[in-house]
């Protein structure tokens, strides 16, 4: 192909990736060098190195510039390193590191996620964008197919990430993303045995320009919220996003899924026209569908399911199943809506599939075998934070009233007014009015965006991990101030709802969570 279509290629495949996979912003490096459940049965699935014949090696991109206050996503232009030999895939490893070579806690600067591109392919969820081949969070889950199945690299691919890089604090760093992949050469004896396995992309957002949904505190049933199962219009009338029409017969044979903090478990189905599913095994209201697999998350988080302390399990290395041309895979994906909401939330899994007729028909038999999660806790995550902090925040309940205000403007990461770091008075508004916040951070050259999300009065514990939480009463959040389309809000201005009843009502920034602030409703005059 000549270099200029080769380029102008690249160039659209790229502008689809970042509307598909997650969103652009001229902010950050854009090259670079070089249903509650319990955890059952859950066993860790340990790292006893590189399968017979493969090779682990160690990559690393970067140095990536993370600017203060940073949470937005990019793509590596340029490529990133990888292996320069063919040869099959069979495991990868996520993670981040600091100039000094430690990991960043994710309290300061975190993956919010990645997604590892090939151009070389299609992909097969959405065959007009490149080939979705790996994705990671936080949460760090290590990508494992069984023995004897591996997805076939040649080293002429041109791969890329889709990556979202957030900073917590106002203090500008340096990182790396790195990764770890086992691969057998072609040259290995056990390469002449290799099964392909091909990468399907489950997402319940698939295909949208963020694909991200809001779970409301108090939504769904019984304290959990499924997405999108209990949203009302999910898709807004267009088509489903969460569903895939198996094109031919094959084997599933390895799975894993990506959430939220907040989120409890992902999981996989299979409709089949004209059959059904093992009693117990189905799913409710529709006998026609066979559950897979529930990707259960595994907190280690003190406080419960509300931080980034977490492992996926994965599908056991014996999991295998019968999949035919025309029947529809599908994800949903629950979260816990009892203690918060959760703003921006994900449920995606990526399914690795072989060509050919084995495995077993999951409407003859359950393949619905409890998973192993694929890492213990991580030492990044210790800050879990709600501890008391007089010295850092105040209580807004009890300082006095200022006059009504009717504007807070959000400049250097302080609400001008009513900012718990620093206020000795609360700023008020009347009931049935408003207040506005402008973030005057969105217009800096390097823009910084802001929310005022609703935490429960006072908000004055310590930051961490899983402090402070979007739990205040009444639900309130402005989406994140500033401009460059999703996942900002393409505005850098928000009022307060009009029908809050008198009272203090303290929020924070879900993007900075170390921001405080505090206003009051006061009744109107006699």
């Amino acid at each position: 192909m000549p270099r200029t279509r080769w380029l102008v290629g690249v160039v659209v495949a790229l502008v689809t990736v970042l509307l598909a996979a997650g969103c652009s912003s001229s902010n950050g490096d854009k090259s670079s060098s070089s249903k509650t459940k319990a955890v059952t049965n859950t066993s860790l699935v340990a790292d006893q190195g590189p399968e017979p014949g493969a090779q682990r090696l160690h990559f690393e991109f970067g140095p990536l510039t993370v600017n203060a206050g940073q949470n937005n996503i990019s793509t590596s232009f340029a490529g990133i390193p990888k292996p320069n030999f063919d040869g099959w895939i069979v495991r990868m490893t996520p993670n981040l590191r600091l100039a000094d070579g430690s990991v960043p806690p994710v309290d300061v600067i975190h993956l919010h996620h990645g997604v590892w591109l090939n151009l070389s392919g299609h992909d097969a969820t959405s065959p007009h964008l490149p080939e979705r081949f790996f994705a990671a969070g936080e949460e760090k889950t290590v990508m494992v197919l069984p023995p004897g199945y591996g997805y076939q690299y040649k080293a002429s691919d041109h791969w890329l990430i889709n990556y979202m890089l957030h900073n917590l604090t106002s203090k500008p760093d340096k990182v790396w993303i790195t990764y770890d992949i086992d691969i057998i050469p072609n040259t290995a004896p056990e390469a002449a045995h290799m099964i392909p396995a091909h990468p399907v992309w489950m997402d319940v957002e698939n295909g949208s320009v963020y694909p991200v949904f809001d779970v409301p505190r108090g939504g769904g049933h019984n304290g959990t919220y499924t997405f999108p199962d209990d949203a009302t219009d999910p898709y807004h009338g267009r088509r489903v996003k969460n569903e895939w029409t198996v094109p031919n017969d094959g084997v599933l044979l390895a799975t894993a899924g990506h959430l939220h903090p907040g989120g409890l478990h992902d999981d996989l189905w299979l409709q089949r026209e004209g059959a059904t599913a093992p009693k117990g095994h189905d799913k409710p209201g529709h006998t026609d569908t066979a559950h897979l697999f529930s990707s259960i998350a595994h907190y280690y988080e003190p406080a419960g399911p509300v931080s980034w302390d977490v492992s996926m399990t994965g599908t056991p290395s014996d999991w295998r199943v019968q999949v035919h041309k025309g029947d529809v895979l599908s994800t949903t994906t629950t979260y816990d809506s009892s203690r918060a909401s959760w703003y921006e939330s994900m449920g995606i899994m990526v399914v690795w599939m072989a060509d050919g007729t084995g495995g077993v028909d999951p409407f003859q038999k359950p393949v619905d075998a409890s998973g192993e999660i694929t890492h213990g806790h991580l030492a990044e995550n210790d800050n879990h934070g709600g501890a008391p902090a007089p010295n850092d925040f105040v209580d807004a309940t009890k300082l006095p009233s200022q006059p009504p205000v009717n504007q807070i403007v959000i400049d250097n990461f302080v609400y001008s007014r009513g900012d718990l770091t620093v206020a000795d008075s609360i700023p008020t508004v009347v009931q049935g009015q408003s207040i506005t916040f402008v973030n005057k951070d969105a217009t800096l050259p390097i823009p910084i965006w802001h929310t005022i999300t609703a935490c429960e009065s006072p908000c004055d514990r310590s930051t961490g991990i899983a402090y402070p939480l979007a739990n205040g009463t009444p639900q309130f959040d402005s989406g994140e101030l500033g401009y460059g389309g999703p996942p900002t809000a393409d505005t850098n201005t928000w009022s307060t709802p009009t029908d809050l009843p008198p009272g203090t009502y303290t929020y924070y920034c879900r993007i900075h969570p170390g921001m405080r602030g505090a206003f009051r409703v006061v009744p109107k005059p006699a």
